[in-house]
């Protein structure tokens, strides 16, 4: 019972610590002081280097964090829902939630992208998106212009925590009152976009950031 009650601590201190280096790095950046994640995450600094020895290891496990959540929600959202768009629409959310097109950025030239695991975990999260639109797409309910750099790039610029003292709580809320705006324009359109999409391709060229 006690090696049990201890395993079950460590997974919860796990938790919190990426959960906490998460928020830091998307609101002070990848070289915030490590003693405020452990702070919010409410444990000793000895207890976060016994986890991850130093800031790298953590940088890697907090983006293998958010990318296994996003992608098992996004396995979800395309098996549960009826259509492709709503499962991209209830993808978005959850990808709000868990913070990962802004926190990606944060840790863009800090980690590597290439690691097979990452690569791996990476592929695991876009390829259940990629389908969503392609769904939705062959059904007609969602614009034939859109690519999933349109998604993707729009995450990253609702992720990014507004300017000035908003509140963690306002500026979440509008967030997600600004991605249901969003797919406003993801439906069947009205009229033509300017210029062309971003592909996937283009989009890891320029800025591997899902």
């Amino acid at each position: 019972m006690v090696a049990l009650t201890l395993r079950a601590d460590a997974r919860r201190n796990r938790t919190q610590i990426l959960a906490a280096a998460r928020d830091v790095f998307v609101e002070q950046g990848a070289d915030a002081p490590l003693d405020e994640v452990a702070r919010r995450a409410g444990v000793g600094i000895a207890t976060l280097y016994r986890r991850f020895p130093d800031r790298p290891s953590l940088m890697r496990a907090v983006a293998l964090d958010v990318l296994g959540r996003v992608g098992a929600e996004a396995r979800a959202a395309l098996e549960e829902e009826p259509d492709g768009l709503s499962a991209l629409v209830r993808y978005m959310h959850r990808a709000l939630d868990y913070r990962i097109a802004a926190v990606m950025p944060a840790l863009l030239g800090r980690i590597a992208f290439e690691d097979e695991e990452i690569a791996r975990a990476r592929e695991a999260a876009v390829g259940p998106v990629r389908e969503m639109i392609e769904r939705a797409q062959h059904d007609g309910t969602l614009r034939p212009d859109i690519a999933f750099g349109d998604i993707g790039i729009n995450l990253v610029r609702l992720s990014r925590p507004l300017p000035g003292a908003f509140p963690r709580e306002l500026n979440d809320r509008l967030a997600h009152r600004h991605v249901e705006l969003f797919v406003q324009g993801l439906r069947q359109p009205t009229g033509e976009l300017p210029g062309p999409a971003l592909g996937l391709d283009e989009l890891r060229q320029n800025a591997p950031l899902e």
